[in-house]
């Protein structure tokens, strides 16, 4: 007879959230930065650095190179990468997170050769590594696929400037491609990228270390190689997808709540639609207020890149369209595999109809959800999951805790600073072998309530 132990998530429903909260650091901003720091002659000081999972797959990843990291306080995390003289990151930590992707362009940087194995993280679909290796070829890199890692190395002592431009606008490509470009020998001309924020704090750090990065915001990023980079002291932009999903779990109760320490601009798509659907939207400089008293209808969306509604912020989306008078129609256009959560949302009620060949969802809205035990299946299918359960009838229990942890810190925190009840707890599944096969009966444990 064996025990394993499953954190899960429980959420009571139909409590009307109110009041205000602070999002964190963006995680998908503090990945990169922290890779970045491969390349600094010079400790790197990082402010507002979320303590999430994630985090510290790419601190454990940092530390197998050879860099050595320490916090300073409960988000200030010190890099120093003076010691770092390994260029292969490992397959047991980079399968863990696809953000690991972002150490081939400053080993590349800073050893003119990498070996990292091909990225893991949440399954949402085809995640191709070809554009990143369109741009490491132009760099004047050989590049090969061997043993499940991606080889790269200089053919000469330096990488060189190229003209590179993206079939499509890739976050990760992007980024790669600016952090091998950033030391090369001679301009790097980057066209047709991603525009997110996390990619305009990626350069603006590097412009801190003394990068010489020009064309920010806009379709084509110019680069002049400089022959190093110098320590620095920065501070992580506010987390959009985190700053969404508050805004959706306040919604979908019909609460009014305010979210701050955020970016109004970085989610301008995601209150357009909010006001569609008849909130009630008002923004300061780092504030966000929605009053959802009374949702006149659905809307229709569909995910692209920045500044389009952001993918990571679709499945918390479509749970609140779920409780939305009327019909909404969901188009996904950047991952193939994003709706795998929509199953989940049916044990609680929801009325969500996929169709694979055009990767789209028709939600019809119910008059009321009913908590259930759901699973999530990844990061932000999780986070809809927690949406669905605030405005359910009755408790809904949350299994995946572990995927909600990777970008979110303490979420359940920041909901009950808005009155939610939500809470972690832990219970013993219980294996029993019988005939061969193993039977389960989980003896819930439940921690006190946060907040």
């Amino acid at each position: 007879m064996l025990d394993r132990l499953d954190t899960t998530l429980r959420v009571r429903g139909g409590v009307r959230l109110e009041g205000s909260t602070s999002t964190h650091g963006a995680k998908n901003a503090a990945l990169p930065i922290m890779a970045a720091a491969l390349l600094a002659k010079g400790p790197v000081t990082l402010h507002r650095v979320p303590r999430i999972t994630d985090v510290s797959v790419m601190w454990s990843l940092l530390e197998s190179l050879g860099a050595r990291l320490r916090y300073e306080g409960e988000n200030t995390v010190t890099i120093d990468s003076s010691n770092v003289a390994s260029f292969r990151a490992p397959y047991a930590l980079v399968r863990k997170l696809a953000a690991s992707f972002d150490v081939v362009g400053p080993l590349l940087g800073r050893f003119g050769r990498a070996e990292v194995a091909l990225p893991g993280g949440c399954v949402l679909g085809t995640r191709a590594t070809d554009l990143h290796e369109q741009a490491f070829i132009a760099l004047g890199c050989d590049v090969r696929n061997q043993h499940g890692y991606l080889i790269a190395e200089s053919k000469h002592a330096r990488l060189h400037g190229a003209d590179i431009e993206f079939r499509m606008p890739s976050v990760g490509a992007t980024k790669n491609a600016m952090l091998a470009a950033v030391t090369a020998n001679g301009t790097t001309t980057l066209r047709n990228v991603a525009m997110e924020p996390e990619v305009i704090d990626l350069a603006n750090f590097l412009t801190a270390m003394g990068a010489k990065i020009a064309g920010l915001g806009t379709d084509t990023i110019v680069i002049d190689g400089v022959a190093e980079l110098h320590g620095v002291e920065y501070e992580i932009i506010p987390d959009r997808i985190v700053t969404g999903t508050l805004l959706f779990c306040g919604v979908v109760t019909r609460g009014d709540v305010t979210i701050r320490r955020c970016v109004p601009a970085h989610v301008r798509s995601v209150l357009e639609k909010l006001t569609e659907c008849g909130i009630e939207v008002t923004t300061g400089t780092d504030w966000i207020r929605v009053n959802a008293g009374a949702i006149t209808g659905g809307t229709e969306i569909l995910t692209a890149p920045y500044p389009g509604f952001p993918t990571d912020l679709q499945p918390q989306a479509v749970a609140f369209l779920c409780t939305a008078p009327g019909t909404s129609v969901v188009e996904e256009s950047i991952f193939n595999a994003r709706f795998s959560y929509v199953n989940e949302l049916a044990r609680m009620g929801a009325d969500v109809r996929v169709s694979m060949e055009s990767n789209t969802a028709v939600v019809k809205g119910v008059a009321q959800l009913s908590g259930a035990p759901v699973e999530a299946p990844d990061i932000r299918a999780g986070a809809a999951l927690v949406v669905a359960g605030l405005a359910a009838h009755g408790e809904t229990e949350i299994i995946g805790l572990e995927y909600i942890d990777r970008g979110y810190e303490r979420l359940e925190e920041m909901l009950s600073d808005l009155g939610g009840q939500v809470q972690r707890s832990v219970g013993v599944t219980q294996l029993v072998e019988a005939s061969g096969l193993f039977e389960t009966t989980a003896y819930p444990r439940v921690s006190p309530a946060s907040g």
